[in-house]
């Protein structure tokens, strides 16, 4: 090796390093003038279609949820049905055993026949029309008859007068008129079989097509009552739906307040989620959302809704402001239970053919939104006004960018914060 390097002379040696030198310069200038564009991530500005939308979590709920409760003491004595069950309104779910229930309960049984009975008759029977009916015609004949008595008074009328002649009576007759006594008398009896027959006429206006509705009405409300005394005993639902929990088995002995099952209607599923004040005016009924669920593994694509409802006042907690914006699921599954949480995203705007900015690009510098551009190696910062958002990309409504210039997404810190920071 030695041999080697004493081939070359001092003088060769001092030329291959000036040629070493001149070759490290040339290569430190070609690449220092990009080093300031090593420094920095960039992004071509695009054209595309931005989908604004707004998030929030909550929970879904059934349509319509019933928790059903035994209303008194006794021991089990039937179940109809277990979880998963499609029920009917008034389907008997359960029922308690007679022997085991209070006196006050099984004497309703007895109470609900002899109502029952009692209404049919009142129903079914025509003696109450035929009976107001002739005591009807009974005051016509003595309203008629108080009248044409009354009227007689009006003019002279005959008047007899007893006397004895000879130790005979004997009567004699003479006109005149009556007297004031007679006439008030008169009076009297008249107004009274006027009101009479007032009175039947009413009532048989009651009954001429039927029973007396007010006899009804109260023959109809002694069955209702006997026949909720008698419901205390067992648990029917109250509307079309599925059972999701069933508490009571045969032979338990339960008491009133205990929940024995609860009914939901899965047919319609809803989420609840808060909004806050910031974005609560541009929800709207009718606008599209999409949900996903932590607790649904291997779906592909997320599950679809829309905003039924809005609220129109809003619940503060701990000085913050939300609204409670209610989204009905559309192609809810099986795998979609009432109390799992979901993570909605509220379409609230689609906008198409616009040129779009990555948010990360975005900065916020004297309260104006700014991105930077490269130029000759240094960052420069350029005004922009935004419109539409969301989480990743803004709308470009006005600037001194275009699509298909490259923009900075790292600028400088000193150069403002952060789009909404």
């Amino acid at each position: 090796m030695k041999q080697f390097f004493t081939r070359f002379s001092r003088r060769t040696w001092i030329i291959i390093g000036a040629v070493a030198a001149a070759v490290l310069l040339i290569i430190f200038f070609s690449t220092s003038g990009n080093n300031a564009e090593t420094l920095y991530q960039t992004v071509t500005i695009e054209r595309g279609n931005l989908v604004a939308t707004v998030g929030a979590t909550g929970t879904v709920r059934s349509k319509q949820s019933a928790v059903l409760i035994w209303q008194t003491t006794g021991i089990v004595n039937v179940v109809n049905v277990e979880v998963g069950d499609r029920i009917s309104r008034d389907d008997e779910l359960a029922s308690l055993n007679k022997q085991s229930l209070n006196q006050s309960i099984i004497l309703a049984e007895a109470d609900l026949v002899a109502a029952q009975k009692a209404l049919e008759n009142l129903l079914d029977s025509d003696t109450a029309r035929a009976q107001a009916l002739r005591t009807l015609d009974a005051a016509e004949e003595t309203y008629k008859k108080a009248y044409d008595y009354r009227m007689s008074l009006n003019g002279r009328i005959t008047i007899t007068e007893t006397y004895l002649e000879g130790g005979i009576p004997k009567v004699r007759y003479y006109k005149g008129y009556a007297s004031a006594e007679n006439i008030a008398d008169a009076d009297e009896k008249l107004a009274l079989a006027e009101a009479q027959l007032e009175d039947a006429r009413r009532n048989y206006d009651r009954v001429k097509n039927g029973a007396d509705p007010a006899e009804v009405s109260a023959a109809e409300a002694r069955v209702a009552a006997a026949q909720a005394t008698l419901n205390l005993a067992r648990i029917v639902s109250p509307f079309d739906g599925t059972v999701t929990q069933a508490n009571s088995v045969v032979g338990d002995q339960v008491n009133a307040g205990e929940v024995a099952f609860r009914v939901d209607d899965l047919s319609d599923m809803l989420v609840d989620v808060q909004v806050s004040e910031v974005d609560i005016n541009s929800v709207a009924i009718g606008q599209g959302a999409t949900l996903t669920f932590d607790a649904v593994l291997g779906r592909p694509e997320p599950y679809h809704g829309e905003v039924v409802k809005v609220s129109q006042a809003g619940d503060t907690v701990q000085g913050v402001v939300n609204f409670v914006v209610t989204i009905a699921l559309t192609d809810a599954d099986e795998l979609v239970k009432p109390g799992m949480t979901a993570a909605v995203n509220i379409v609230v705007e689609e906008v198409n053919d616009v040129v779009l900015l990555p948010n990360r690009a975005v900065r916020l510098v004297d309260n104006e939104r700014v991105v930077y551009k490269l130029v000759d190696g240094e960052p420069v910062k350029i005004k922009v006004r935004l419109g539409s958002s969301s989480d990743i990309q803004s709308v470009l409504v006005d600037g001194d960018v275009k699509e298909g210039d490259e923009i900075i997404l790292n600028p400088p810190s000193s150069n403002g914060g952060p789009f909404g920071g």
